[in-house]
């Protein structure tokens, strides 16, 4: 991926072309600009028979460069940088701070395409495209411009994996103000990565990752919850406060209010359409004991709570057959 920046210090996720599907799209553009030429020049040619030979090389040449030159300039113009090829193959030309191309920027690269696409059949622009760490052509170079590919296959989409059951909400209170962007990126790069990584990797970036955000929130991570799990209740808080923001009308929730109202209809809604794309993907720490057996017990179904006297009272105990959840962790027992 390629990083671009535009005049407002804004950093932009584009995915430059390479010379295959570039090829591609040439060799489609150039099938059908030379088919067009033929055809003119033919019609042309029968045309202007009776015309002496000084008059049929000035007509022959204003064909060349009106069809071969001017008509994929005016075509890249006119579609801000997508011609027949291009489209077929989903690429686009743009500027290198990620806007649309405009005449100059066509014309330039369609001047210096006669001599590194027509002349040399595309060996100059071959090269250049290989050797660039973009894959961009001398005329790209030229006129300050990248091809970038519009169309991204869905698969490569991955999501954060959901957090245990038993952590949801508990994060209710935590301070996120603090955390910068950049963190959160790295914290969901890692969640939907995890899965790709050696197992004591895995664990020592979780680790690493949760130090960070514990001291970027002010409040340590909970005793004998594995670094991966709560990173995941800590983004899923995030999200549930985001998705209460955008889902639920001001003055429906009060903020940091408890009990089971609007907030917890919306966060319970938002954190549980789908199951982990990796299964049991939270490592836990290689031969530490089972997750299960360390987790808080304050938070889990079936401890022991106080009721208003201050008595003791058990909960509602959880089945003792129930199974653990999409993200490899099972209740407290």
């Amino acid at each position: 991926m390629s990083e671009l920046v535009t005049g407002d210090a804004v950093v932009l996720g584009l995915r430059p072309a390479r010379l295959p599907s570039r090829a591609l799209a040439l060799v489609i553009d150039m099938a059908v600009v030379w088919t067009a030429y033929l055809i003119i020049s033919l019609g042309l040619a029968v045309a202007t028979a009776s015309l002496d030979e000084a008059a049929g090389m000035a007509l022959a040449v204003a064909s060349f460069l009106l069809v071969l030159v001017g008509a994929p300039i005016a075509v890249e113009t006119l579609t801000h940088g997508r011609s027949l090829g291009k489209m077929a193959c989903g690429l686009r030309v743009v500027r290198d701070d990620g806007g649309p191309i405009r005449f100059r920027h066509a014309l330039v690269r369609g001047a210096v395409g006669v001599v590194e696409i027509l002349m040399t059949f595309g060996v100059i622009a071959c090269i250049a495209s290989l050797v660039s760490e973009r894959g961009r052509r001398i005329g790209d170079v030229l006129a300050g411009t990248l091809v970038v590919r519009e169309r991204v296959s869905a698969g490569r989409v991955a999501v954060v994996p959901p957090p245990p059951p038993w952590l949801v909400g508990r994060f209710a209170g935590l301070d996120l103000s603090g955390v910068p962007d950049a963190l959160w990126l790295a914290v969901r790069q890692y969640l939907t990565r995890m899965g790709q990584l050696d197992p004591q990797v895995s664990w020592s970036m979780a680790e690493r990752l949760a130090g960070d955000l514990a001291a970027r929130t002010g409040a340590p991570a909970p005793q004998g919850v594995p670094p991966a799990a709560y990173l995941a209740a800590v983004v899923n808080e995030r999200q549930a406060r985001d998705a209460r923001r955008a889902f639920v009308a001001p003055g429906a929730v009060e903020a940091g209010g408890g009990g089971a109202g609007a907030a917890d209809v919306v966060a319970s809604a938002y954190v549980s359409p789908y199951v982990s794309p990796y299964g049991a993907a939270i490592p836990v720490a290689p031969g530490a004991p089972d997750s299960s057996a360390i987790a808080d017990a304050s938070t889990a179904p079936g401890r022991i709570r106080k009721n208003g006297a201050g008595q003791a009272e058990a909960a509602d105990e959880a089945p003792e057959d129930a199974a653990p959840s999409a993200t490899g962790f099972a209740p407290p027992a």
